[in-house]
This record gives C-alpha cells, sequence and structure tokens, in this order.
C-alpha cells in the first residue's frame, strides 16, 4: 500500500500544531499539519512491514502509524503528547476518539524528566548561536519558553493546555528579539526551577498506564483483522482450495 494512500484512507486523528495550536500565529505563520493513521493488520503480515511515519503528501504534514505513536506518548515525548491535546482537531474517526479519550493515560510524572530533557538540548542550540552568532534564533527561544510553561503547569495540574494565553504577547516578544538574551535566559531558569518544584508535588502518577493502552491496541488491530482487505483476494488466487495452510 503506498504511503499516501495509508494517509488518505487510513487516518484516525489529525489536528494543526505548531504556533497556530500554542496561540502563537502571526500573518506569516505555516500550517503545521500532524496526523495518526492506523495501517490494515494484514499490512503486517507481509515481510514488508508497513511505514512507522510518513511524511506528506501535503506541505508540513506528517503522521505516525497508530502503534509508533502510542510508543512515543508512552516515552512522554513532547511532540507526541501535545497532538493529542491540539486545540485544532481536522479529522477524527471513532479511534481517533478512543485514542484521545485515553491521552490521560499516557501522562505521568515521567514528562518532567522528557521535556526537561529536551528542553536542555534546545537551550544548548541557542547558547551556541549566541557564541557563533551574536545572538540565538529568537523564534526557537519563544518555543523553549512555551514548552517550559506548558511543562510546568502540567505537573502542577496534571491537565497539558497548549494554547500560552496571556502570555501571548510576552512570548511574540522575544520572538521579535525585544527582550535581551540575558533576560531570557533568566526567564528559563526560573521555569525550570518552578517545574523541578511542581514535579516533587505533581497530581500526575508515577508511570503512564501502558496496560490500558496496550489493551486499546490490541483490539484495534483485531478488528483491522476482522476486516475486509484487498490483500485477501491475493492471498485466494495463489492458494488452491481457497485457504490458507491447505498444501
Amino acid at each position: 500500500m503506498h504511503p499516501e494512500t495509508l494517509v488518505r484512507d487510513h487516518t484516525v486523528y489529525a489536528c494543526v500544531m505548531g504556533s497556530r495550536a500554542f496561540g502563537l500565529a502571526t500573518q506569516g505563520s505555516d500550517t503545521d499539519r500532524r496526523g495518526v493513521f492506523l495501517a490494515p493488520t494484514a499490512l503486517f503480515w507481509r515481510f514488508e512491514k508497513p511505514p512507522t511515519h510518513i511524511e506528506g503528501p501535503a506541505e508540513e504534514q506528517f503522521s505516525w502509524e497508530l502503534e509508533r505513536f502510542c510508543e512515543l506518548a508512552l516515552r512522554a515525548n513532547p511532540n507526541i503528547l501535545e497532538c493529542l491535546h491540539s486545540p485544532l482537531v481536522e479529522h477524527i474517526d471513532d479511534t481517533g476518539r478512543e485514542l484521545i479519550g485515553l491521552r490521560g493515560a499516557f501522562l505521568s510524572r515521567q514528562t518532567h524528566t522528557t521535556f526537561a530533557r529536551y528542553a536542555v538540548g534546545q537551550r544548548k542550540k541557542l547558547q551556541a548561536d549566541v557564541r557563533n552568532h551574536g545572538a540565538p534564533r529568537w523564534k526557537h527561544a519563544m518555543h523553549l519558553l512555551r514548552l517550559l510553561m506548558s511543562v510546568r503547569d502540567l505537573l502542577r495540574t496534571g491537565e497539558l493546555v497548549l494554547d500560552v494565553g496571556e502570555q501571548r504577547e510576552p512570548l511574540l516578544a522575544v520572538k521579535r528579539g525585544e527582550v535581551p538574551w540575558p533576560r531570557v535566559e533568566s526567564w528559563m531558569n526560573r521555569l525550570a526551577e518552578e517545574a523541578e518544584r511542581a514535579a516533587d508535588r505533581s497530581p500526575l502518577p508515577a508511570e503512564p498506564d501502558r496496560r490500558r493502552v496496550e489493551d486499546f491496541l490490541v483490539r484495534v488491530r483485531r478488528a483491522s483483522a476482522l476486516q475486509p482487505y484487498p490483500y485477501d483476494e491475493v492471498v485466494q488466487g495463489v492458494v488452491p482450495g481457497g485457504g490458507v495452510g491447505q498444501r
């Protein structure tokens, strides 16, 4: 099955991410689209397995196969968890609604470790830009601040909210380069410290509910296996008697 066909015919959930989902869009902002597709179970019976992710077919579009998406979400991958909480949903079917209904099962105090690790990596890149070019990439600095706010509030409340609300203008000022880098660094330090304190008394569980997510995935795979699929006709045509295992 062609990758574009998987995205076109088997997407269970699709949303808009990036600045538009964060409440930080400006006139020139791109529209970043992310999605989850469910590869038919019959495709996994072949030697060549379906892709775990697909880029495109549209510009700024990226999709994950459901199992890969769940694996990354269980590891508290920031980009994946945020997809589950986008306020801008473009497509959702029954399987997608079940996935969204499970989004709390992916959240745990492990988000502090993964978000913080990601933030450290991004901050090192910004600091390298300052050393090499005299200034960071201000757009990236803005998004790092947003991420630190997000994980702090998640650890405090147990809920992941993407829209920055009243912080829109202060963050856009950073994007425009209107805030000196030392002040931005100080802001980052404060947010990281607040997240650290929030992690100690967070209402989130210590670990995600892996069993609940796995039960969902197995049930969805089983239901897909019971659906008619064109590959079955190929099997019927090459196996005498129309059945598998009769020779």
